[in-house]
């Protein structure tokens, strides 16, 4: 019983890690189901992985069991995921070439800025905001109703279009979001970096 006890509560509080690999393994058929046409298969599986982005989201909040690991791999399954459907859809014609530009490019850049600012000037806790998880259910809106008109018909044109506005709207406005956020963290270390050089030239 001493051994079972911590062996369970590990395996619980990697359960929301394990919904996450779930979703990133859904990618795949997702992509699969896209390319053969095979659209209610792919809208089904999205609809999984919709559900499972909330519930693995839902589960670390409300039991406390988020982890270092979690915090990296949820947005990464994420973003994986509609990079691969905007580009698949963009291939087909039934997305916008320069819509899945600015979605795909706006991931890319949130990454590598990290990465430069974490280079450069140590790590910077970045939290998803309400405008970056708004971004994200608009696009999975917009592409399970892309896949849900090319086998049923519906949603109707209009709510389509306007899923693809807000999509527009809030990758903008996320990826400022974002790059505020990177010049606020950054900007303290570049003063300490400062100060610690000035500090180390008076003393010398």
């Amino acid at each position: 019983m001493k051994v079972w006890v911590p062996l369970m509560f590990v395996s619980w509080r990697q359960l929301p890690n394990a919904i996450t690999l779930l979703r990133m393994a859904l990618i795949l058929p997702i992509a699969l189901a896209l390319l053969h046409a095979a659209y209610l298969t792919a809208l089904c599986l999205l609809l999984l992985a919709a559900v499972s982005d909330g519930a693995d989201g839902f589960l670390a909040k409300h039991f406390g069991w988020q982890t270092a690991l979690g915090a990296w791999l949820d947005p990464a399954a994420d973003k994986l995921l509609l990079a691969t459907l905007f580009v698949l859809l963009a291939i087909q014609g039934g997305v916008p070439v320069w819509l899945m530009a600015l979605a795909v490019g706006r991931d890319l850049l949130l990454v590598t800025g990290a990465f430069g600012v974490r280079a450069l000037f140590g790590g910077i806790e970045i939290r998803p905001s309400p405008i970056s998880k708004l971004n994200t259910l608009a696009q999975l809106g917009l592409l399970a109703g892309l896949v849900a008109h090319a086998k049923f018909g519906w949603p109707p044109d209009w709510l389509i279009t306007f899923c693809g506005g807000m999509v527009v709207v809030t990758v903008v406005v996320s990826g400022l979001d974002y790059a505020l956020t990177f010049a606020g963290g950054a900007a303290p270390r570049r003063r300490g970096a400062a100060l610690a050089a000035g500090g180390a030239q008076g003393s010398s």
